[in-house]
């Protein structure tokens, strides 16, 4: 009986504090979550900017570049599987970049 009493007393503070915690409107959430995908993608501009430029690699980690990129793709079929675009969007331009970096990491060494 007393384990009862306490897992109504838990669920009572706990269901209070989720009613009294506020989610920020829809229209806040996608604007992070859009700002989040632009900055993180945007990223990866410079990185294959100057490899295409300088053909120069070795300083790169081919083994976190090919882990990077395999997150990457994941989380693209993630962003699918949820139809969230904004996911979608910004996992195929990261594909694209980071797998160019990844392509010339190979092919210059």
């Amino acid at each position: 009986m007393k384990h009862v009493i306490i897992r109504c007393q838990i669920y009572a503070t706990f269901g209070r504090l989720t009613k009294t915690l506020k989610t920020p409107p829809v229209n806040t959430i996608d604007w992070i979550g859009s700002a989040a995908a632009t900055l993180t993608t945007t990223a990866f501009i410079p990185q294959a900017w100057k490899v295409w430029h300088t053909r120069h690699t070795a300083d790169i980690s081919l083994g976190m570049y090919a882990l990077f990129t395999l997150g990457v793709a994941l989380w693209l079929v993630y962003g699918v599987l949820l139809e969230s675009w904004p996911i979608i969007i910004a996992n195929c331009i990261t594909l694209l970049l980071a797998g160019l970096v990844l392509v010339m990491k190979l092919k210059f060494g």
